[in-house]
């Protein structure tokens, strides 16, 4: 397949941005530089924080301040457009109203591929911000493919923002209280995978027999980033 450009628009983190950066290099097949995917990354740190946007509902704050990066991307000749927070996502179809250029739903792809691996009915949690949270991106998501959307208690919830703020600010993460939540959401709650949801999640080192209930939305837009621009993805994600 023909390699095609991919545009990200990144800066939300700027950790999340890199690590994202680094993800799609890691898992594409690639035996020299010109098998890699071109892409143009415009790290736009200064975006409005998208959970108090959406919770105060001031949305035009960050639609505006997005607008123009729609606009260098389409300039930069991009095919797709991959935006690498899901708290954005729920701003996704005014997003795709502003550019000409497909932008690659990740909340979708996210619950489409959990749908594929455990079916109709399935219960599945999710670790997000609030603002992923509250809007209900991934309630709707789930419902779109007959799955129920499972969401932390007010305490547990706390915990989860807490660590997305500590890991934007660089500052100490209690990893094994996360861990320890997963553990709680399959085998006490009983639901059959995690969606890491919050592209911060993304950047900590959970245990392999932790992660293995776990569906990072990240490395789905990253599967989905590297077939949509012309790659091969070098180890297709499964997850149990």
């Amino acid at each position: 397949m023909q390699k095609k450009s991919l545009g990200v628009i990144g800066g939300m983190g700027p950790m999340a941005t890199s690590v994202f950066f680094e993800k799609v290099i890691e898992n594409t097949v690639a035996n020299s530089d010109q098998e890699h995917i071109n892409m143009v990354i415009l790290n736009h740190a200064t975006l409005p924080d998208r959970t108090t946007v959406i919770l105060n509902n001031k949305e035009e704050l960050f639609l505006n301040a997005i607008f123009k990066d729609f606009k260098l991307l389409e300039a930069a000749g991009v095919e797709h457009i991959a935006i690498p927070c899901n708290t954005s996502h729920f701003f996704y179809d005014q997003m795709q109203e502003m550019s000409t250029v497909k932008i690659i739903n990740m909340v979708d792809e996210t619950c489409k591929e959990i749908h594929k691996q455990h079916g109709d009915g399935s219960k599945v949690a999710i670790l997000a911000t609030n603002g992923t949270v509250s809007s209900g991106i991934y309630k709707h998501g789930c419902r779109k493919y007959n799955m129920e959307l499972y969401t932390p208690d007010e305490v547990s919830q706390e915990q989860v923002m807490n660590t997305i703020y500590n890991i934007k600010s660089d500052l100490k993460v209690d990893v094994e209280a996360i861990e320890q939540m997963i553990n709680d959401l399959i085998w006490k709650e009983k639901c059959c995978c995690v969606i890491l949801a919050c592209t911060e999640l993304s950047c900590m080192n959970l245990r392999p027999e932790v992660m293995k209930y776990c569906i990072d939305a990240m490395d789905v837009l990253v599967e989905k980033s590297i077939e949509y621009s012309g790659g091969t993805v070098k180890n297709p994600i499964r997850w149990s």
